[in-house]
């Protein structure tokens, strides 16, 4: 059975973090994209981890669901999507010539196992304050900690190639993960990609053959999820997809963002708008040409650094199928030729989840014919999505990439939008969205 995972999101508890990350939300919204699994996240912050305890119920194959009396109102009685037991932990720490920021996402099989960590971390450093922690603790006797709260306990370092904050970053990582977990590194045997990156660019560095490539969307809002999933095929529950993730057994691969919009892709200096090639940051020495500081180092840049492959024409074989996607309401938005959160595309989004089922499910399965049926732009869009035809504009130094399906030519000539319902919603603009059970800013 093929499903899909985000196992990498956050609660209301971590910092600019939505209000409405709860655990009704976020599952609400994971139906919606079409997620069987996704993490409750933040599992070591106190009121978050009794919020876990009052909500769910543990499975026996190491999930969580949601106990008979919570979220009735919103579900309905059908069947809502599985949660598994994960959380963010930002350690900083001097070692060698540097301070290391790196970020980790742990996972643990049950209440038990959450129970013993938080504790252990309580007596390290501050895990009541954010839903992320900051633990000055090297990420190796973080790891330790991690397996000793108990069997089955396993950490994926976050975001690898992030500048600021991961294990292979350009401003405070390791050139290996050897290097940041030493004697424990064979404990390690996944790694997440992260937004500005993808599998084939993390193939050009063949020391990491050995590890399986998951992506997740780091969801700080519940609309945000699945913009990165990775797909299993297995029974949907924590002991299957840690197997997989350790053999490959069941492991299928990943949906990712096109790298190029992750906003750490290219190298720059956003505030004066400049963004370069690594070949033109060497160029000019690392300094921005118009204020003369260091620019960022993006994430192209760190993986041709420390690559040894011009060209991979076949993965290797801890490899899986790449699935490269836009958000849906991105794509509403570029043809309505309106903001990515007001009403009208948040209408339209709602009617083709109704007669669709997912948004993974529109942007990968329905055939092309019917999707034009409802719109054909819409149609041709998905089309050339599915075949890869984009048009990019990289992000650099925080700032997020632009991905297009259409020339603004191409938009302009056409004199309306013909979604179906689209004059019923500027008929409707003083109805409230709220209906349709989630307000139109977390679109």
């Amino acid at each position: 059975m093929q499903f899909y995972t985000d196992l990498h999101v956050h609660s209301k508890y971590s910092r600019a973090t939505s209000k409405n990350c709860n655990l009704e939300q976020m599952a609400f919204w994971a139906k919606k994209k079409g997620l069987s699994v996704i993490s409750t996240g933040d599992f070591t912050h106190p009121a978050w981890f009794k919020e876990i305890q009052e909500k769910l119920v543990e499975n026996e194959d190491g999930t969580y669901s949601f106990k008979k009396d919570v979220g009735k109102e919103i579900f309905k009685g059908q069947e809502t999507v599985k949660f598994i037991l994960s959380a963010e932990i930002s350690t900083i720490y001097k070692k060698g010539d540097k301070t290391r920021k790196i970020h980790h996402i742990v996972f643990v099989p049950s209440i038990k196992n959450a129970e013993k960590l938080r504790n252990k971390l309580n007596t390290i450093g501050n895990i009541n304050s954010d839903g992320r922690p900051i633990l000055g603790l090297n990420s190796r006797n973080l790891l330790e900690t991690v397996l000793d709260s108990g069997n089955n306990s396993y950490i994926i370092p976050a975001h690898i190639w992030t500048p600021w904050f991961s294990v292979l970053g350009s401003k405070s990582g390791f050139d290996s993960i050897e290097e940041c977990y030493e004697d424990l590194s064979e404990y390690i045997f996944a790694l997440e990609t992260g937004l500005s990156s993808d599998p084939k660019m993390n193939w050009q560095v063949s020391k990491l053959d050995k590890y399986r490539l998951v992506s997740n969307s780091d969801a700080h809002s519940p609309s945000k999820l699945a913009r990165e999933a990775t797909v299993f095929d297995h029974k949907p529950n924590y002991y299957s997809i840690m197997k997989a993730l350790k053999t490959g057994n069941g492991y299928v691969g990943t949906v990712e963002f096109f790298p190029e919009e992750g906003k750490y892709h290219q190298d720059g200096h956003r505030k004066c708008k400049v963004c370069t090639t690594p070949k033109e940051t060497k160029a000019l020495g690392g300094i921005c040409p118009i204020c003369g500081k260091m620019m960022t180092i993006g994430v192209a840049h760190r993986i041709k650094e420390l690559s040894d492959r011009e060209k991979i024409d076949n993965p290797p074989n801890t490899a899986g199928k790449v699935f490269s996607l836009i958000p849906l309401p991105e794509i509403i938005s570029e043809i309505s030729g309106v903001g990515i959160t007001s009403k009208s595309v948040c209408f339209e989004y709602e009617r083709l989840i109704n007669k669709f089922g997912s948004e993974l499910k529109i942007l990968q399965d329905i055939p092309i014919d019917e999707i034009s049926k409802t719109s054909t732009l819409l149609g041709e869009g998905i089309f050339r999505l599915r075949l890869g035809k984009v048009k990019k504009q990289s992000g650099y130094d925080g700032q997020y990439g632009i991905i297009r399906l259409f020339d603004e030519d191409e938009l302009r000539k056409k004199h309306f939008i013909n979604f179906k319902d689209l004059n019923d919603v500027k008929n409707e603009k003083d109805k409230s969205i709220h209906n349709e059970k989630v307000s139109c800013i977390d679109c």
